[in-house]
């Protein structure tokens, strides 16, 4: 399990799992998210720009990473 403390009141998704070292860049981020691999909170998410706050969890590929 990833964490991942915000500087500001949020993080997008495709940022996060970027940072979190999910994936290489932006780009394969982009396509991961629409193809429906990546969850937020368990729900299946299709919006490269969902906003995520402390709390949120963020699943992809069998790795979990925490928004705190």
């Amino acid at each position: 399990m990833e964490k991942l403390k915000l500087r500001e009141d949020y993080i997008k998704l495709g940022q996060a799992i970027k940072a979190a070292g999910f994936v290489e860049s932006g780009v394969e981020a982009k396509f991961i998210i629409q193809d429906g691999f990546v969850k937020v909170n368990g729900e299946v998410e299709f919006q490269r720009g969902k906003k995520l706050i402390a709390g949120d969890t963020v699943e992809f590929d069998g790795n979990v990473l925490v928004i705190e």
